[in-house]
């Protein structure tokens, strides 16, 4: 048996990724989530794709007893932390809950990897940790600017977290990858982004306008400092991404980490514009999607890329798929779900 993995929000989109390249690799995969994100389903779907259906158990993290009592049943190699709310518009209009969920999800991890001897961690963070910054492309020595949403400052505040337990709790150690954009769906259009009424994200906007089940996409702003005047970001593929996670388990695992904590930047180093993703979604997929500009989203930052040299070398890790590549299994998964 391979070594077990515990992956909270494991039926998310990422999360539901990173289980089926884990499976890949010979990993046995636990799965928490609420389902208040996603659906039970998807553990299905990684059972088709892999051949093996992680064992799955429904409740949320700050559910102590429940959480407790999964770990005196298992002895977990590692976990991967990805559960968490993640809407930035969402968590303006509603940041108690934001620090509620994300920041007592992860003390009650840390609470019973202490107390059950489990030492190692990757959390899920976000490029949304440096706020609007002053130089691109971002690297992982950019300092913190003041968080643009309650979202983006519970990822900081996470990582604060981590830093100061692992600095005296000295059997842990942990990692945070700083995602940029995840987009994309896996090949076989079995897993992919589902999200629960409109979309908050840019590309299932796309696919659900493009499938015609929304009138038209809102670009929020088109008056940015940006060539076209719309945001820029780096966009990365969600297989890349789960790929990533693998590689942060093997780190640890293989007692590779030359800290006790540790963070990368996970992305493609290149950004892309809103217009510009809609005119690679267009062509790859030879079908118009029409948009209006609307007024700026609270909380939206102008342009962000990643400097992944780090990832690259430390991790050992780096992109593989491009944006035409996310553009079209995308769509590919959308379609699957309108027939």
């Amino acid at each position: 048996m391979g070594k077990k993995i515990l992956i909270t929000g494991g039926t998310g989109y990422i999360g539901s990724h990173t289980a089926v390249e884990l499976i890949h690799q010979g990993y046995e995969v636990i799965i928490v989530d609420d389902l208040s994100n996603s659906e039970q389903h998807t553990i299905e779907s990684i059972g088709k794709i892999t051949g093996k259906k992680p064992e799955f158990h429904q409740f949320d993290l700050r559910d102590f007893p429940s959480l407790a009592a999964l770990f005196n049943e298992n002895k977990f190699d590692g976990i991967i932390h990805f559960a968490a709310k993640k809407a930035v518009g969402e968590s303006v209009a509603n940041p108690m809950l934001y620090y509620d969920v994300n920041l007592n999800s992860m003390l009650n991890l840390l609470k019973l990897m202490e107390l059950y001897n489990v030492s190692n961690l990757v959390f899920s963070s976000s490029c949304t940790v440096y706020g609007q910054p002053s130089q691109l492309p971002v690297t992982e020595d950019t300092p913190f600017s003041l968080a643009e949403s309650p979202y983006g400052h519970t990822k900081q505040i996470g990582e604060d977290i981590l830093h100061q337990t692992t600095r005296t709790n000295r059997q842990l150690q942990a990692l945070s990858l700083r995602y940029f954009n995840p987009v994309g769906a896996h090949p076989s259009a079995l897993i992919g982004e589902l999200p629960v009424g409109v979309p908050a994200n840019l590309v299932p906007f796309i696919t659900q306008t493009a499938a015609g089940l929304r009138a038209t996409l809102k670009v929020y702003g088109n008056d940015y400092d940006t060539p076209d005047g719309t945001a820029i970001r780096d966009y990365i593929h969600v297989v890349d991404l789960a790929k990533a996670h693998v590689r942060a388990i093997e780190r640890m695992l293989n007692h590779e980490q030359k800290k006790s904590y540790e963070y990368f930047n996970i992305g493609t180093g290149k950004g892309s514009s809103v217009l510009e993703v809609i005119q690679a979604f267009e062509k790859i997929n030879q079908i118009k999607v029409p948009y209006e500009v609307v007024d700026r989203r609270a909380g939206d930052i102008v342009k962000i890329y990643a400097d992944t040299t780090r990832a690259n070398h430390e991790l050992n890790w780096k992109a593989q798929l491009n944006l035409d590549d996310m553009m079209k299994s995308a769509w590919k998964w959308q379609k699957t779900l309108i027939t």
